[in-house]
C-alpha cells in the first residue's frame, strides 16, 4: 500500500512525501513511488499516536466500557496503541489479568493494547503485586492509577523491583488525607458553588516524594495526569538536576479551568481536578518548553447513570479518546505553543520512550502505524458521535480543527472515516 501526495509529520518536520508499506512496516520514503494505496492529497500523516493512560473498564465493569468499545474509539481518536490502566475487577494484579486482556484485544484486532500492572495487590497498598509475572505475561508498567502507594518505603521497593524488570512506575500523585473528599479545585470557584475543595498540595507533595525517591535511587520514574503549576516547577527543577523524571498531562488540563465547575456540570469532575488559569498557563509553558513530555487522555469512560447525579456523588472523569487530538492540536499547535513535530513527540515518540514501545515515529522499517487527519477541517464535538460507551466530556459543542481520517496499525486500515 502506498500513502500517497501527504505531509509527513517526521521527526526533524513536515515534508511532502508518499509512503510505502508492506508486510506491516514501512519499507520506503520517497516521491512518486508506484502502486495502489490511498490519495492523501490536502491530509498530513502523523506517527500512530500513543495514548499510555487509558481505562478500558474490562474486566469487571464493561457497562461503562470494555476493550471492543475503547478499541472503536481509540482508532476513531487516531491511536494504533493505547495502554490501559489496571482498576479492573478483579484488579490488573497478577498474569492471568494481563494475559486475559491482551487475548481480548487481539480477538477485537482493532488497536494495540499495552496492560498496565497494578503496583500492590489488589490496589490496597499492602503488598507488591507479582511484578515479574506481570512483565511476563506482557505488562508495559505498573502503577496503582487513582490513587497513590501512602506507604513510602513500599513505594521504594515498588521503584527498585519494578526497575529490576525493566518497567517503570506511573504515579498518580495525590495525598488522599488533604483531599480528604474534596471533589473540586479549591479557590474562588469552590467557594462560589459550595463544592468542597482539594488544595493543589495533596498533588505537589506525592509529585516531591516520587521526585526524592528517584533521585535517591537514581531510577525513573513516570508523574501522571500534573494539573498544577506547582508540580510543574517541581518536575522542571528535577529535570535540571538530573533526576529520571518525566510527566504527562491531559487536554482537559491545558484548555479548561475550574470556572467549568460553575456550570455543576458533573462532566467537569475530574481527578486531579481542574485547576485555576496560572495552572493552565504553567501546562502550556511545560509542554513548551519540555518538562511536561506526553499528552495522554486518561481515558475515563462512565455510563450515563454513574453522571448523572449530584456533583458530590458523581464519578471522576472524562472520556477522551475521540477528542483528544483535535483538542490538543487545536489549542496548541493553532494557539502557537507547539510545532506539529513537538505535538507528535508528546502523542507518539515519547509515549513510546517512556514505555519502551515499537512505535512513534515514521521511519524505514519502523511499524506501519499511522494517523491520517484532515489539519484543515473544523467540527464540533458532539458525544451522540462517540463510539465509546461513555460520552461523558465536557466539550460537547466545542469546536475543533483536525479530523482522523484513517488509522492504519502494522499496515491495516482500522478506521476510516465514513463519508457523508
Amino acid at each position: 500500500m502506498i500513502i500517497r501526495n501527504a505531509d509527513v509529520v517526521l521527526k526533524d518536520g513536515v515534508k511532502k512525501l508518499d509512503v510505502r508499506i508492506e508486510n506491516g512496516i514501512i519499507a520506503e520514503l520517497g516521491e512518486g513511488l508506484k502502486g495502489e494505496g490511498i490519495d492523501c492529497t490536502g491530509l498530513t500523516v502523523f506517527p500512530g499516536l500513543i495514548d499510555m493512560h487509558v481505562h478500558l473498564r474490562e474486566p469487571g465493569f464493561e457497562k461503562k466500557e470494555d476493550i471492543a468499545s475503547g478499541s472503536a474509539a481509540a482508532v476513531k481518536g487516531g491511536f494504533t496503541q493505547i495502554c490501559c490502566m489496571p482498576n479492573t475487577r478483579p484488579v490488573t494484579d497478577n498474569k492471568v489479568v494481563v494475559s486475559y486482556i491482551l487475548s481480548r484485544a487481539k480477538e477485537v484486532g482493532l488497536c494495540k493494547v499495552r496492560p498496565i500492572g497494578a503496583i500492590t495487590e489488589g490496589q490496597e497498598g499492602k503488598n507488591l503485586a507479582a511484578i515479574g509475572a506481570m512483565k511476563a505475561a506482557g505488562a508495559v508498567a505498573i502503577s496503582e492509577d487513582g490513587r497513590s502507594v501512602a506507604n513510602s518505603n513500599l513505594m521504594a521497593n515498588a521503584m527498585m523491583y519494578a526497575a529490576d524488570f525493566g518497567l517503570k512506575c506511573l504515579c498518580h500523585c495525590e495525598d488522599a488525607s488533604l483531599v480528604d473528599g474534596g471533589v473540586v479545585n479549591e479557590g474562588y470557584y469552590s467557594t462560589l458553588t459550595g463544592l468542597k475543595g482539594s488544595i493543589r498540595a495533596a498533588e505537589d507533595i506525592m509529585i516531591a516524594r516520587e521526585i526524592c525517591l528517584a533521585e535517591s535511587l537514581s531510577l525513573p520514574v513516570h508523574i501522571c495526569h500534573v494539573s498544577t503549576y506547582s508540580g510543574v516547577q517541581l518536575i522542571r527543577e528535577a529535570k535540571a538536576r538530573g533526576v529520571q523524571v518525566t510527566a504527562e498531562t491531559c487536554p482537559h488540563y491545558f484548555t479548561l479551568t475550574d470556572e467549568a465547575i460553575a456550570s455543576f456540570d458533573t462532566n467537569t469532575k475530574v481527578n486531579p481536578p481542574l485547576r485555576e488559569e496560572k495552572d493552565r498557563l504553567a501546562i502550556l509553558e511545560g509542554l513548551r518548553d519540555g518538562t511536561l513530555d506526553c499528552i495522554v487522555t486518561d481515558h475515563a469512560p462512565h455510563h450515563f447513570d454513574d453522571k448523572n447525579v449530584e456533583y458530590n456523588l458523581a464519578a471522576f472523569g472524562i472520556s477522551g479518546l475521540e477528542t483528544s487530538f483535535a483538542l490538543s492540536y487545536t489549542q496548541l499547535v493553532k494557539g502557537g505553543v507547539l510545532t506539529l513535530p513537538e505535538l507528535a513527540r508528546k502523542m507518539s515518540a515519547n509515549p513510546a520512550a517512556v514505555l519502551g514501545l515499537q512505535g512513534g515515529e515514521i521511519a524505514l522499517c519502523a511499524p506501519a502505524d499511522l494517523t491520517i487527519v484532515d489539519l484543515n477541517e473544523e467540527w464540533t464535538i458532539d458525544p451522540n458521535d462517540f463510539v465509546s460507551k461513555g460520552k461523558n466530556t465536557p466539550f460537547a459543542g466545542r469546536s475543533v480543527f483536525g479530523r482522523v481520517k484513517y488509522t492504519i496499525v502494522d499496515g491495516e486500515v482500522k478506521y476510516r472515516e465514513e463519508r457523508a
